[in-house]
């Protein structure tokens, strides 16, 4: 019984998401400068439309002390493809994401109209560009998301992050809202070298559809002297996030 009701549901959310999908794609075509005001909105609805269709439950845990600013750089770990749609699905937030994400048929073209920034991870002069361009959404007032690990690393976090979201909190003076990503299924859930397809699949038959997503306090430039020491002692804070959580 348990099953058939989860495919009835997987059924009902992947027709909410057809029908969606066709919606945005067809408000996609229209001038940008139509569709910045309003079409991000919209973008958001559709991230957790999307999560509702992998039948996947998200819960965000706040463990922050202190009030959560109201300007932020978001960063997270990056274990899956769901926190692709699963962070905006939560956050107000414009995303950067890596170049190829553009060409992912329908969620590519929906990316980049709602204000998605992509960078060609291998190329200094594109991640120098889309530094630029996420501090320019910060003076706009946008909130920004970065994934510090530079790419999807599966289970376990990486070794180091980069300075990428460090850099631009130091030069800007806005702080780090740090999230730490949590799926009970690690094994279907962890992108590991399958196809998007593959991935989504794996993740909307998983016996163990739960997230976990863990809000901490921000971090302030100001309590650093340098980007190494910011960057190292966020790491840490991850490692020991990763122990509680996961280990």
């Amino acid at each position: 019984m348990r099953w058939l009701l989860h495919i009835v549901r997987l059924g009902l959310g992947w027709i909410d998401l057809v029908v969606f999908t066709l919606v945005m794609l067809v408000l996609g075509l229209l001038p940008h400068r139509w569709l910045a005001r309003w079409y991000p909105g919209l973008f958001r609805s559709w991230c957790r439309c999307f999560v509702r269709a992998l039948d996947v439950q998200i819960q965000l845990h706040q463990h922050q002390t202190r009030p959560l600013p109201g300007h932020f750089i978001l960063i997270s770990n990056h274990p899956s493809a769901l926190e692709l749609v699963g962070i905006p699905g939560l956050f107000n937030v414009v995303s950067l994401a890596k170049e190829e994400v553009r060409d992912w048929w329908f969620v590519g073209r929906i990316a980049a109209a709602a204000g998605t920034h992509f960078v060609k991870r291998e190329h200094k002069g594109s991640r120098q560009a889309a530094q630029a361009t996420m501090m320019a959404a910060l003076r706009e007032g946008h909130n920004i998301a970065i994934y510090p690990e530079g790419g999807c690393k599966g289970r376990r976090l990486s070794d180091r992050f980069l300075y990428g979201a460090f850099t631009i909190s130091l030069e800007t003076g806005i702080p780090i809202l740090p999230v730490f990503l949590h799926y009970e299924a690690q094994e279907a859930f962890a992108w590991e070298g399958e196809t998007l397809p593959q991935k989504l699949v794996s993740i909307a038959t998983a016996p163990n559809r739960h997230a976990h997503y863990h809000l901490y306090d921000a971090f302030h430039p100001a309590d650093f002297a340098d980007r190494d020491a910011y960057v190292g002692h966020v790491h840490a804070c991850y490692l020991a996030w990763q122990a509680r959580h996961l280990e």
